[in-house]
């Protein structure tokens, strides 16, 4: 099939989740094989009238596992907690090699968050690795540029995210971390169908950056499904990273200035100098100075108490921590659990409540360097109890305006502008629980899918487009819009759940904006349906959008809704003034967590809806 996408845009999220399935084995079967290969115990638990017994098996871990978006790093990851390593070890291990095998999605030059449990103290703690615009950036610029090239990038977070993970929870050298990505970039992996079906779909804009299409167009065409897939210029710019640590080591550093060593290598030494001299020559913004003033970001995460259990997720930069956090205190005035599974009110609270908190998060949500956002007020119980007054339990409310839940509201805004269709973002996500009980959850992003769709040099490492509308408000005036310096907002929001101060559960899912729809609709599963790990991942889920953006009060709001909902549950919703578009059976987000239970069993989880894959040991 021809693509009939401009070259400017990124892939459509229909197209890669549908896509993301051509390497699932689940999905690639014929409903009556899917039906053979699951068959439901009687007392399988259910949710939203549809089956849900979960055709994949739980992977236990007692001593500790990784979850992640595949199944290489994965592995890499379990290897460094086989190793000794701890939670940071295996997470730093795991993202390097999705650098290499999921390249759409994720990148030392990309950005995201973590949420991190030290199991010692207790403490729950979060990490931003978000860069901001250039300094040179022009807040006039043609929205067009910054869907992808040079002009659309933010300054690369992931790399600093690594190194601040491991100097303050890891305990194995960056070289050990970063050696199995190293060996699949430069002697190759089995590419897997769905990455080599989106390089495909991404061929028109790939070619137009010659740096891309050496490494994604080998030959000038996409490589061919489980092709042994190559990137050599990362794998040598890995390996300097590792050098540089290596020989600060051996010139007698202590681990802590060794891994600041391999840091500046990143941000201020070659690798910096090559990405501001292709930046310069290809019209972009991003100097050196722009990398050498960047630093990840420790903080507190956001929290809510939900039906007794804590809830921790990503600040801002991060809009999907507020969202969730709000999304549990809405339904929480609800009994979820009373309401029968082919009940349409179930899934019905779930949308409304969605609605109410994407309303307040988009009207305040920015960098907190540069305006304020009420977030205690907006996470206050009282709040929900009078936003939830806008949730009519029988009929679909129109998207609302923004609350005011303090006097510092937003002034009316005009709503113009030469663009107002926001683009979606692409990420990944990954957990790790090790045998100390540590445990890290991270979701890491190159933006829209092949972020830029432009590899820095001779680097081999592609940059995020963290500039892109949808990250940045096309509204002047709004506190999200684009500026010199500020960070752009991410949907990424890596949870954690305490009960009692033991951990519960830790998880993410990649899915742009429908990553909080996402985890919250998992939460609730897992919770008020008190389903097993993989059930509640594997249940049928919902997304919705705005047209023509979630800025905008009144935006036409339509439900793709996984086809395995019921007839019922979906007629209902109908009926109740929904707009429902039926999607693939396994479409929408793609959880990786893992769960414990009160006896501290530990169970991990992967999404089939995508290639990811649990190892535990």
């Amino acid at each position: 099939m021809a693509d009939r996408r401009p070259p400017s845009a990124s892939l459509d999220r229909r197209e890669m989740l549908a896509a993301g399935l051509a390497g699932v084995g689940l999905a690639a079967l014929p409903r009556s094989a899917k039906a053979q290969s699951g068959a439901r115990a009687p007392d399988a638990p259910r949710s939203g009238g549809a089956s849900v017994a979960a055709h994949r098996v739980e992977v236990p871990m007692p001593h500790g596992g990784v979850t992640a978006g595949h199944p290489l790093a994965a592995m890499a990851g379990t290897r460094m907690l086989m190793q000794g390593g701890t939670a940071a070890d295996a997470v730093v291990a795991a993202m390097a090699v999705m650098n290499v095998v999921e390249p759409w999605a994720s990148s030392a030059g990309g950005n995201g968050f973590a949420t991190c449990l030290d199991r010692r103290s207790g403490a729950v703690h979060s990490l931003a690795f978000t860069g901001g615009a250039p300094r040179l950036l022009d807040p006039q610029v043609d929205p067009a540029a910054l869907d992808h090239g040079p002009k659309a990038l933010t300054v690369p977070g992931a790399f600093g995210g690594w190194i601040a993970l491991v100097r303050r929870f890891g305990k194995l050298p960056l070289s050990v971390l970063l050696e199995p990505a190293i060996g699949y970039a430069r002697d190759g992996h089995p590419l897997d169908p769905s990455i080599a079906l989106f390089i495909a779909r991404a061929q028109k804009t790939l070619a137009l950056y010659p740096s891309s299409a050496a490494i994604f167009l080998p030959g000038g065409k996409p490589p061919a499904p489980r092709s042994i897939f190559r990137n050599p210029d990362l794998a040598r710019t890995l390996q300097s990273l590792a050098d540089a640590e290596t020989k600060a080591l051996k010139g007698g550093a202590d681990r802590d200035r060794a891994l600041q060593a391999a840091y500046d290598y990143f941000y201020t030494g070659p690798i910096a100098q090559e990405f501001a001299r292709f930046s310069a020559e290809t019209g972009g913004w991003l100097r050196l100075d722009d990398l050498k003033s960047y630093q990840p970001r420790w903080d507190k995460p956001v929290t809510t108490n939900y039906r007794g259990l804590d809830v921790f997720c990503s600040p801002l930069t991060s809009r999907t921590g507020l969202e969730l956090c709000e999304q549990l205190n809405l339904v929480e005035g609800f009994d979820l659990a009373a309401l029968p599974p082919d009940d349409p009110r179930f899934t019905h609270l779930l949308i409304e409540a969605i609605k109410v908190a994407k309303a307040d998060v988009y009207k305040y949500a920015a960098d907190p360097r540069f305006s304020q956002t009420p977030v205690e007020a907006l996470l206050s119980k009282a709040y929900a109890a009078q936003r939830r007054k806008l949730i009519d339990p029988a009929r679909a409310g129109v998207y609302p305006e923004g609350g005011t839940p303090t006097l510092a509201a937003l002034p009316a805004r005009k709503f113009a502008a030469r663009d107002e269709r926001t683009r979606g973002g692409d990420t990944t996500s990954l957990s790790a629980v090790d045998a100390d009980g540590n445990a890290i959850a991270v979701t890491t992003t190159v933006g829209g899918g092949f972020g830029t769709f432009l590899v820095m040099g001779s680097t081999g490492i592609l940059f995020n487009n963290g500039l892109r509308l949808g990250s940045t408000a096309p509204y002047a005036g709004h506190p999200n819009m684009r500026a010199p310096g500020k960070v752009p907002l991410l949907g990424n929001g890596p949870t954690i759940v305490l009960d009692k101060g033991r951990l519960k559960l830790v998880f993410g899912s990649p899915g742009g904006e429908t990553i909080g729809q996402t985890q919250f609709q998992f939460l609730v599963n897992a919770i008020d349906r008190q389903m097993p790990i993989q059930a509640a991942i594997e249940a049928p889920r919902f997304a919705f959008d705005a047209d023509p953006n979630f800025y905008r009060p009144g935006a036409a709001i339509t439900v793709q809704a996984e086809d395995r909902f019921s007839p019922a549950v979906l007629e209902g919703l109908t009926a109740m003034g929904h707009r429902i578009e039926p999607v693939g059976p396994y479409a929408i987000g793609s959880v990786q967590g893992i769960m414990v239970d009160p006896s501290g069993t530990r169970m991990g989880g992967a999404d089939p809806r995508r290639m990811g894959y649990a190892v535990g040991y």
